[in-house]
């Protein structure tokens, strides 16, 4: 969407009435879907609604026909689950991306068979499985992840209720996504208007946000990713296993491996820690400061000072240095030696993990000529690629 002419800060661009959403409340089997949602409850809550496009995408008389016909199908979305295995992992090796993919594609096979075919078959005279198959269904998962919204729960509601279930707003879903920018979506009882949050330029594009998004989440939602250095959201992962291999690694003896088995153990008692979780970390901070920063504490404390952390159940006293647990980078350079140490060494096992290094990265985005010669695919992996070294290069130096 480009602006015709100048436009100031807080102008309408369009509004979208409640009625013209697509979503499981207002398709044509809205009646049917309210009649099943006990057993259409999934982990990701959007069966209802992909049962609703999977009925209107299909249907001649649907009235939302015009708005599918803006996509002539949905296999030009290029998210990273429609690539082969092979190119996902040699593109995308150590980004997180390939592991969410798995994730995604054993769920949507697993919602189909166990939640989607025996709906369909229950309604025989509304969906054919013939018609309406896997394909057809992890088509519309990607679009789903790619273009619809989520409106925000009131803040009373936050602790109770569960997310919003995702629906299709036509219009507001033209606007791309970069982490500057200038609208955004503001939900009201009649309504949803896209209203420009800083003043435009004319011919400028008008641009929403889609939340702070990492590269690697935009590549794996959306099927893209925003060039160094225009996303400052952007987030690199340090796995917590990692920070434990470090730490195993860096023990000389038997007894100080079996004391990091235990420290690591007390951290998943903690919550700090578990197999599956990651250290997130920003451009300007970590954002998973506690959970950093008690972990790096308690892997190297010596067998005494664990002992004595333990029977305190990890409470401490409040000393000078747990006042600021905020790891901004000025903190991080500020830490004791060795958990710098074992920082350090976690980031290099970190860069390892990647098929390439960062200055390969570096070639690749300064020769105009090779860049261009690239494949989309090739191209959007590298952002997410290289922002992810940038940060763990930029974290070395810190720590170093």
């Amino acid at each position: 969407m480009l602006a015709a002419e100048e436009l100031e800060a807080g102008e309408v661009l369009c509004t979208v009435p409640r009625s013209a959403l697509l979503s499981q409340h207002t398709c044509s089997i809205q009646a049917l879907l309210r009649e099943g949602q006990e057993a259409l409850q999934s982990q990701s809550g959007w069966v209802p609604l992909l049962l609703a496009l999977l009925h209107e995408y299909t249907a001649s008389n649907s009235p939302w026909q015009p708005y599918f016909s803006l996509w002539q199908n949905f296999r030009s979305l290029d998210h990273p689950m429609f690539w082969p295995k092979e190119e996902r992992t040699r593109l995308l090796q150590g980004t997180g991306i390939p592991e969410a993919v798995d994730k995604d594609l054993a769920n949507i096979h697993l919602e189909y068979s166990s939640i989607i075919l025996p709906f369909m078959e229950s309604h025989p005279n509304i969906f054919d499985p013939k018609r309406h198959t896997l394909e057809l269904y992890k088509e519309l998962v990607a679009f789903v992840m790619a273009y619809s919204f989520q409106e925000p729960l009131e803040e009373e509601d936050e602790d109770e209720k569960g997310p919003n279930p995702p629906m299709m707003v036509p219009v507001a879903d033209i606007l791309n996504h970069v982490a500057n920018h200038n609208a955004n979506l503001e939900y009201s009882p009649q309504c949803l208007r896209m209203v420009t949050t800083q003043p435009v330029t004319k011919g400028q594009e008008i641009f929403n946000t889609y939340g702070q998004m990492a590269n690697w989440q935009l590549l794996h939602m959306y099927g893209f990713a925003e060039p160094y250095p225009g996303n400052t959201n952007d987030t690199a992962d340090i796995q917590m296993v990692t920070v434990r291999k470090a730490a195993l690694q860096r023990a000389r003896s038997e007894a100080q491996q079996q004391l990091v088995s235990e420290q690591w153990d007390f951290l998943c008692q903690l919550e700090m820690v578990g197999e599956e979780g990651a250290f997130v970390l920003g451009w300007d901070e970590v954002l998973t400061e506690e959970e950093l920063f008690v972990t790096l504490k308690v892997l190297c404390m010596s067998e005494e000072e664990f002992k004595e952390y333990k029977e305190q159940d990890g409470w401490e006293d409040d000393s000078e240095e747990e006042e600021n647990t905020v790891l901004s980078n000025e903190s991080l350079s500020r830490l004791k030696t060795p958990c710098k140490k074992l920082l350090y060494d976690s980031v290099l096992l970190t860069l390892e993990s990647y098929g390439s290094d960062l200055k390969a990265e570096q070639d690749l985005l300064n020769n105009k000529e090779i860049y261009e010669k690239l494949s989309r695919r090739e191209q959007q992996a590298l952002h997410v690629r290289y922002g992810q070294k940038r940060i763990l290069h930029q974290l070395l130096e810190l720590v170093h």
